[in-house]
């Protein structure tokens, strides 16, 4: 299959496209669609392609979601662009108290192949409004499927499988990897949900991450393999539901592990997944399983204070040195 360079905004754009050329009940429902084809580019093109299926709303989340939701009830396939990750805040009651339980209060009788698009984190001075990391809260959601994609190939193949899945999913993206860029295969490219990846063998330690979290690991493992460390990233993909068999078998290898998100420490997606190694495999390890995330602080705005508090790639160096020289 022919790859090619693409951003994770151009990969967005070409999934989208394909699945509405394949399933006219696929549309697209939030804010500045039409006008701006998204506030990242990801929609260009699509409402000059697919006339009437991009809809701009007023700024109402709660009534963007509901609309969502009753849509997808009646057998259409929405995607609701939160526009940014924060404004998930608005719309909490029916996330998580409609479209999350919906299906299993009816009995199973409907389906809710909603999508949720909420573009996430920091690292562009937007501040504590629009630069937060949310996805622990829905992870800890019963109901909802979570993805947070990092490279561009897995956002084209995540964002297909999700549109495609008859549960709600809410699909994060990091702000800051609109622009990034990667080899993204042409045509028909699915990645099944909740199937982690390992994007770099090691047999030192296990770095275990998902979103901007990966660049940063990335980075780590690359500095670390001059210092004879060689780490193991697991890219996660999808956080619900997780894939702990692939988490395990790189564990049992590497007997120490580290975990790296950019969202903050407490209660953090970090602490389940430390949780769940150190309950059922904790004969193998060798150190205890440190985590790597940002300061308990809302976001700043400032450039300098901002940096301060988000984690970075010699955070995971200082982790890992740690539990391998204990």
């Amino acid at each position: 299959m022919t790859e090619r360079m693409i951003s994770c905004s151009a990969a967005i754009c070409e999934a989208l496209t394909e699945e509405m050329a394949r399933d006219e009940a696929i549309f697209i429902i939030g804010e500045d669609l039409v006008a701006h084809g998204g506030i990242f580019g990801q929609f260009r093109g699509l409402p000059e392609r697919f006339p009437g299926r991009l809809i701009d709303t007023p700024i109402s989340e709660s009534c963007i979601v509901g609309a969502g939701l009753g849509a997808a009830l009646t057998g259409m396939r929405p995607l609701v662009d939160m526009h940014f990750a924060d404004f998930v805040t608005c719309a909490m009651d029916e996330i998580v108290n409609q479209t999350a339980k919906i299906r299993y209060m009816f009995g199973g009788q409907v389906k809710v192949p909603l999508v949720i698009w909420a573009p996430d984190g920091a690292g562009l001075s937007a501040a504590a409004h629009h630069s937060q990391s949310l996805e622990s809260w829905f992870v800890h959601t019963p109901g909802l499927k979570v993805v947070v994609p990092s490279e561009p190939a897995d956002v084209k193949g995540l964002l297909k499988a999700a549109i495609r899945d008859d549960d709600p999913v809410i699909f994060f993206q990091h702000k800051k990897l609109f622009a990034r860029e990667g080899p993204v295969p042409e045509g028909e490219h699915i990645v099944p949900l909740g199937k982690a990846a390992v994007k770099r063998p090691g047999g030192s330690v296990t770095i275990l991450t998902y979103g901007s979290g990966f660049y940063m690991s990335m980075e780590a493992a690359n500095e670390l393999a001059g210092m004879g460390i060689e780490a193991e990233v697991i890219d996660l993909r999808t956080l619900k539901p997780l894939d702990f068999g692939t988490i395990a078998d790189s564990i049992k290898k590497t007997n120490r592990a580290v975990v790296v998100h950019e969202a903050c420490l407490s209660g953090g997606f970090g602490a389940e997944v430390s949780a769940r190694i150190n309950s059922e495999l904790f004969d193998y390890l060798d150190a205890p399983v440190l985590r790597v995330a940002a300061k308990d602080v809302p976001i700043p705005f400032s450039p300098r204070l901002e940096n301060f508090v988000l984690p970075k790639a010699e955070d995971v160096i200082s982790a890992v040195r740690q539990v391998v020289y204990r």
